[in-house]
C-alpha cells in the first residue's frame, strides 16, 4: 500500500472519529474506505445514542457496531461492558474473530465467544478472567445467567445482530430476558436485514429516541455477483450442477439447500463424484460444524453444502461461486445468499435452479429487487445419461451370467448324483437355497 493510500485511509476512518490506532488496524486488514452503513452508523454510535441499521450481510455491518464499541472499552474495568448478541454460533465466532483482529494491539482488552455446544466449564473459566466483550448466542447466554456465572448489570453497549433472523428462529422470549438483565442507562444498537413487526416491536419497547440508518438493498452484497437463473427439473438438478461445477470450476462454492435432508442427500452425493465436499446444518455437533467451517475457510473443502439458518451472515474469503440448488423463499434470503460471494470487492457469480413450480417465485423476488435476471437453459453432454444406461445394462448383463453360471454348475452337480431317491432330494433343497442367498 502507497504512503498516499494510507494518508486517505487514516483521512476517511479518522473523520468518522476513530482514533490513529484502530485505523492502523484496519489498514493491516487491507480495509481501504468505510462502507456506506459505517459511514452513517459510526458517528451516531461513537455519540452514544441508540441506533437501528437496517442492511445487508456482507455490508460492513459488523465493523459499523465493533469501531464504536472498541473505541470506548475502559480497559481498567474488569466488568462485561459490550453484549453483542447473535442468532448463531458461527455468526458468534465469525464476530469473536473480527474483534480479536481488531484488538490485537491491545493487551489489557478479552473477548469471549459464548454458544451452545462448547464445554461450559471451559467458558465458565474464562469468564473469570477480565472479558471487556461478550459475544453471544441466546440460549447459552441465559444459561450462564441463571448460573449467575456471568453479570450484565454493568453493560454499557448492547448489540442485537441480525434482530429478524433471531427472532425468526423463535428466541424473542430469550431476547427480553436478557435485555431485562442489562442496565436502562446502556447504548442499544440494533442491526437487522429486514424490519418485520416483532422487529419494530422490539425496538420501540427497548430503545431510546433511536437513529435510524437505512442502506438500499440495491447497494447490499449484490453489486459485485453475477447473476444468472438455469430451468430443470427437480430430478434433473443432481445433473445440471454438476455439469455447472465441472464446466466453472469454482475456486470456493456454497450450494444452498431449503432442508438438512436435501443438504445431507445432496452432500453424499458431490462426495460420490469425488469432489471436496462438505454439510453445514443445524444438526450436526458444534464440534463438527467448527472442523466444517475451519477446513472451508483454510480452503480444504472446495463444495459446502448448506441450509440458511447454518450459513446465516457466512463470511469466508475466496468464495467464487453461490448455487442455489433449491431457490430461496423470498428476495431478502435470495440477498443473503447470494452475498456470500462477491464480498470485499471480488467479483462473484451466483447460480439459481428453478423448476416450472418455481417461475412465480422467481418473478416475485425479481419484482421485489427491481432486477431482471438472465435466463440460460443448460445442455447436458449426450453421454451423460447414457453412461448411466451402460453401468446398469452391464451390470445386469454380469448379474444374468452369474446366475446362469451357478444354475448350470448347480445342474451339473445334480446330475452326478444318483436317483431320485432322498440323496437327490436334498441336493435340490441345497440348490434351492443356493439360489435364494443369490438373491437375498
Amino acid at each position: 500500500m502507497s504512503h498516499k493510500g494510507s494518508r486517505d485511509i487514516v483521512s476517511q476512518f479518522s473523520s468518522l472519529g476513530i482514533s490513529g490506532e484502530l485505523v492502523q488496524a484496519l489498514e493491516t486488514l487491507n480495509i481501504t474506505e468505510p462502507t456506506p452503513i459505517q459511514k452513517q452508523a459510526i458517528p451516531f454510535a461513537l455519540e452514544g445514542k441508540d441506533l437501528i441499521a437496517q442492511a445487508q450481510t456482507g455490508t460492513g455491518k459488523t465493523f459499523a457496531f465493533l469501531l464504536p464499541i472498541i473505541e470506548n472499552i475502559d480497559i481498567k474495568s474488569e466488568h462485561v461492558q459490550a453484549l453483542i448478541v447473535t442468532p448463531t454460533r458461527e455468526l458468534a465466532l465469525q464476530i469473536t474473530n473480527e474483534v480479536q483482529k481488531l484488538i490485537s494491539h491491545l493487551e489489557d482488552v478479552n473477548v469471549l465467544a459464548v454458544y451452545g455446544g462448547q464445554d461450559v466449564e471451559k467458558q465458565l473459566h474464562k469468564l473469570k478472567k477480565n472479558v471487556q466483550i461478550v459475544i453471544a448466542t441466546p440460549g447459552r447466554l441465559l444459561d450462564h445467567l441463571r448460573r449467575e456465572s456471568i453479570d450484565l448489570s454493568d453493560v454499557s453497549f448492547l448489540v442485537l445482530d441480525e434482530a429478524d433472523q433471531m427472532l425468526h428462529i423463535g428466541f424473542l422470549p430469550e431476547v427480553e430476558s436478557i435485555i431485562a438483565q442489562t442496565s436502562s442507562a446502556r447504548q442499544t444498537m440494533l442491526f437487522s436485514a429486514t424490519m418485520s413487526d416483532d422487529v419494530k416491536s422490539l425496538a420501540k419497547k427497548h430503545m431510546k429516541n433511536p437513529q435510524i440508518v437505512q442502506i438500499e438493498k440495491k447497494q447490499g452484497p449484490a453489486d459485485k455477483v453475477e447473476q444468472l437463473a438455469i430451468q430443470t427439473t427437480d430430478r434433473g438438478k443432481q445433473g445440471t450442477l454438476i455439469h455447472l461445477i465441472k464446466t466453472q470450476q469454482p475456486f470456493m462454492a456454497v450450494i444452498f439447500c431449503r432442508t438438512k435432508r436435501r443438504v445431507s442427500k445432496l452432500f453424499g452425493i458431490l462426495q460420490n463424484e469425488g469432489f471436496l465436499c462438505d454439510e453445514l446444518h443445524g444438526d450436526l455437533s458444534q464440534a463438527k460444524r467448527e472442523r466444517v467451517m475451519k477446513n472451508f475457510r483454510d480452503a480444504k473443502v472446495q463444495l459446502l453444502v448448506a441450509t440458511d439458518v447454518a450459513a446465516r451472515g457466512l463470511d469466508v474469503e475466496g468464495v467464487t461461486h453461490v448455487y442455489n440448488y433449491d431457490i430461496p423463499e423470498d428476495s431478502e434470503s435470495y440477498i443473503h445468499r447470494i452475498g456470500r460471494t462477491g464480498r470485499a470487492g471480488m467479483d462473484g457469480l451466483a447460480v439459481t435452479l428453478y423448476t416450472a413450480d418455481d417461475i412465480s417465485l422467481l418473478s416475485d423476488i425479481e419484482g421485489d429487487l427491481k432486477i431482471s435476471i438472465p435466463k440460460e437453459q443448460v445442455d447436458l453432454p449426450k453421454n451423460h445419461d447414457t453412461s448411466k444406461k451402460k453401468t446398469i445394462k452391464t451390470n445386469e448383463n454380469k448379474k444374468s451370467r452369474r446366475e446362469e453360471n451357478i444354475k448350470k454348475s448347480k445342474q451339473s452337480n445334480g446330475s452326478k448324483k444318483s436317483g431320485p431317491g432322498s440323496r437327490g432330494r436334498s441336493s435340490n433343497r441345497k440348490s434351492s437355497s443356493s439360489r435364494n442367498q443369490h438373491k437375498r
